[in-house]
């Protein structure tokens, strides 16, 4: 994995390397490169001492993190996309690698046809004894589980199911004594009262047995303040600290009303005092129309250093628009600060800052893949796998991809983008606002269905693809499709295309920019030279506020046949 710009010479040097590339088998195309390169008007160099806010750019959501000496591990939600869960480690809260995904197996889940926002919802991390656990919910797959490792590396477990508990956002605590408690989101007791009321529980759980034990009981119905009829509290942690019992739930929906909440109790059971100063997170006490706002954030974890100080990582989002980002929601860090025996993480009307001093702990590595601040990736393939970061839609249940002679070779299967089905794709993450993803392609279609390429993808029902495909007369075309919902055709509508000067297998070089709620679709043949197959296209529709659900904006490489 290199990383480094590409310039007009790189390109003609690529196009003119992939021409000598090993013949291709039928039916297959392949990748010889992608390069990602991103920078957001706020990545201004940092000053000595500080870090970048979000730690974790671009779909990244749900944070959870531990620490077992001083090593910190997090994870986050990837919902329908496979391998999921990924796994981060960390010696300073800001330099974070992924070492693994803690679902990476096809037999651990089945996501069947799910939409790309079910599935694997809000995973909590901690350890105990030398076990480290994740619990999750599989959404319309399975319902509550947990994982488990003793190197969180992996491999973890099969799931252990948890059928007696209904609802979302399991999270595990361990006792002094050893005694293990599980809390989640539930549904209140007797009828819910009004759109989005809901219930913390908790349950004893025997680790020894692997199941639940004793009642269950409410610690937190609807919220911290009943008679606003909160909403949504949900993604909660228990800690405890200098003897007391401390609840963290998120509240207000993860739109701009999001928020976190604590409580405290002298026992783990409670019963539950709310803090009097809450929320102590929440962006939706300033003006929507400030500079670069970051907003709707909330569904907090927090950790106590080496040291003794506490920091929280939590989600967020940064939009372009009123409320549209293509980037999803990200992982956030900021400080904790403790104020007669409550845990604060922003006081009100307190903008989330991108940089801010860094944790007082030791200088951690660099990742080799950045995750925060600007940055270009570039990927050859001459690896033995993928990159932990690629992911595909749902759970393959074969295996249609191979890295040859350092291409990522792409088996075209029918399974189409908007199908709800398991197309050859492999993707990463749209991490900044303003970013560029570009590869060389060699493919030969045989059928005007055929196509292989780049697409930007947020679920099955909105995306863009720009393609070398079949073209009517026989030679391939670059093509530029577009799904802006259901209504649409199921491979897109097309928006534009090109006849190709070069024959079918020769590599062209393909190129999406984004700028915010604007989209670029280029490409390039034997001279290097760029050529514009479409502008200005409308990158809302790649946004969470049209298309919905819990994702980001997927960039990936994609190939089908049609079967026929």
């Amino acid at each position: 994995m290199l990383r480094f710009a590409l310039g007009p010479a790189l390109t003609l040097a690529l196009l003119a390397g992939a021409a000598v590339a090993a013949p291709l088998a039928p039916g297959t195309a392949a990748f010889d490169d992608f390069t990602y390169s991103g920078q957001d008007p706020t990545d201004a160099p940092l000053a000595p001492g500080a870090y970048a806010n979000p730690i974790l750019k671009g779909f990244y959501p749900d944070p959870s993190v531990t620490r077992v000496g001083q090593d910190y591990y997090l994870v986050n939600s990837t919902f329908a996309w496979f391998p999921g869960i990924p796994v981060f480690h960390s010696r300073d809260l800001v330099n974070w690698t992924q070492i693994g995904n803690a679902i990476d197996r096809p037999g651990q889940l089945d996501f069947k046809r799910l939409a790309m926002s079910r599935a694997v919802f809000a995973p909590a991390i901690t350890e105990h004894a030398g076990v480290f656990y994740i619990l999750n919910t599989c959404v319309d797959c399975g319902g509550n589980f947990l994982v488990t490792a003793r190197d969180p590396k992996g491999p973890w477990s099969d799931p252990v199911w948890l059928p007696e508990i209904d609802g979302i956002d399991t999270s595990l605590f361990f006792d002094d004594d050893g005694r293990a408690w599980i809390v989640n989101n539930g549904p209140p007791q007797g009828p819910s009262r009004y759109d989005g009321h809901r219930a913390i529980w908790i349950q004893e759980y025997d680790p020894k047995a692997g199941k639940m034990v004793g009642p269950r009981s409410v610690l937190v119905d609807g919220g911290v303040d009943p008679a606003t009829k909160p909403i949504w509290i949900e993604g909660p942690h228990i800690l405890k600290v200098d003897g007391r019992y401390y609840l963290t739930a998120a509240e207000g929906g993860t739109a701009e009303g999001h928020s976190q909440v604590v409580l405290r109790a002298d026992k783990a059971t409670g019963p539950y005092t709310p803090y009097a100063g809450n929320p102590i997170l929440t962006q939706r006490d300033l003006p929507r129309d400030r500079a670069h706002p970051i907003t709707s954030a909330g569904h907090a974890d927090l950790v106590q250093t080496q040291g003794g100080d506490w920091w929280a990582t939590f989600l967020a989002v940064r939009p372009y628009g009123d409320d549209t980002y293509n980037t999803g929601r990200e992982t956030f860090l900021l400080p904790v600060t403790w104020q007669d025996g409550w845990p604060v993480i922003l006081p009100p009307k307190t903008a989330i800052p991108y940089a801010g001093p860094r944790p007082r702990l030791p200088a951690g590595t660099a990742p080799t893949i950045p995750t925060t601040g600007a940055f270009t990736v570039r990927e050859t393939f001459d690896g033995k796998a993928l990159g932990l970061d690629w992911m595909t839609m749902r759970i393959p249940a074969g295996r249609w991809w191979d890295l040859q002679d350092g291409a990522l070779v792409l088996r075209a299967r029918p399974d189409r983008l908007g199908g709800f089905e398991q197309p050859s794709i492999w993707a990463r993450r749209q991490q900044h606002l303003n970013a560029t993803a570009e590869t060389t392609v060699r493919f030969t279609p045989k059928a005007a269905g055929d196509r292989a390429g780049i697409v930007a993808l947020q679920n099955d029902a909105f995306f863009y693809a720009l393609t070398v495909a079949g073209g009517a007369d026989g030679r391939p075309e670059v093509r530029l499709e577009k799904r802006a919902g259901e209504k649409d055709p199921v491979d897109g509508a097309i928006v534009a295309r090109a006849p190709l000067p070069v024959a079918g297998g020769e590599p062209v070089r393909l190129k999406i920019t984004a700028r915010g709620g604007l989209y670029d679709f280029a490409y390039a043949t034997g001279d290097g030279a760029w050529r514009n197959l479409a502008g200005d296209q409308d990158g809302t529709i790649l946004s969470t506020k049209v298309a919905g659900g819990f994702v980001g904006t997927m960039l990936g490489l994609y190939a089908r046949a049609d079967g026929k």
